[in-house]
């Protein structure tokens, strides 16, 4: 999707800009991307608050993307680039001949790839927030219920040989979950009583541990673990009412 919106938003950068922030996975998805492929003197990475004190919210910002979320890719015309994904594909078409291609040798290696990018933003993306924002217990059981079950579809999909998604190479199947994965084993033992993100699924097991020694990956979860801690450290789960639906104890958290 292209949304060309120059002529409501009036921002049009020196260079392209990546706005999000850094505990957000979809942007840190994107800046993944960027810095394995050694993207970063090409491409600024800016907070929405760059574009008013409303972040997201703010007009300007609205203009580029209508939905108010993050991350949005803006070019040095103006044109916008909203959603993860779309972003993604934009960089690896963009600056194929720099770097890493971060794309599987084959097409059923590349299938594999974007099926799981696809259970990510089609299933998890969609309800993640019931690890972190205010809804009804109710609601938030099911849906950490509904997390599970696409862990375990994910499960299925890894490649049975790994250690990465499509096969012995990082890519952008990697890309598309090891962010959300960050989420997953800071918060889900911590405010919900998992005893393992990844128990009975021994090949995301795998994939993790393997994952994390990426260099680029492993900047990118430090990034998001030092915003999680600043949602730690302003009590959020406390402030939200979280943490007292979960002592009530009338749900089964633990999704076991």
């Amino acid at each position: 999707m292209i949304v060309d919106r120059s002529t409501h938003a009036g921002f049009k950068p020196e260079k392209p800009t990546l706005f999000g922030v850094m505990v957000s996975n979809c942007a840190a998805r994107n800046r993944w991307v960027l810095y394995k492929k050694g993207l970063e003197g090409e491409v600024d990475i800016a907070p929405p608050r760059l574009l008013g004190d409303k972040g997201t919210k703010s007009p300007a910002y609205l203009a580029l993307n209508p939905q108010g979320k993050m991350p949005v890719l803006v070019l040095p015309d103006g044109q916008a680039l909203p959603e993860s994904a779309v972003i993604e594909a934009y960089l690896l078409d963009k600056y194929a001949g720099v770097g890493p291609s971060l794309l599987p040798p084959t097409p059923e290696a590349r299938g594999r790839a974007a099926l799981a990018s696809q259970i990510l933003g089609l299933y998890i993306t969609p309800i993640q927030g019931c690890m972190y924002k205010q809804m009804d217990a109710t609601q938030r059981c099911d849906q950490l219920q509904a997390i599970a079950f696409q862990m375990d579809v994910l499960e299925g999909v890894m490649d049975p040989q790994g250690p990465f998604v499509a096969g012995s190479e990082i890519s952008f199947g990697d890309c598309a979950l090891f962010p959300t994965f960050v989420f997953f084993t800071e918060i889900l033992p911590k405010h919900f009583g998992w005893a393992s993100v990844f128990e009975g699924r021994p090949k995301l097991e795998r994939w993790w541990a393997e994952v994390q020694k990426d260099p680029e990956a492993a900047r990118v979860i430090a990034e998001m673990r030092s915003g999680l801690a600043d949602w730690e450290s302003s009590k959020r789960w406390d402030t939200l009412g979280i943490s007292a639906q979960v002592a009530d104890g009338s749900f089964n958290w633990s999704c076991n």
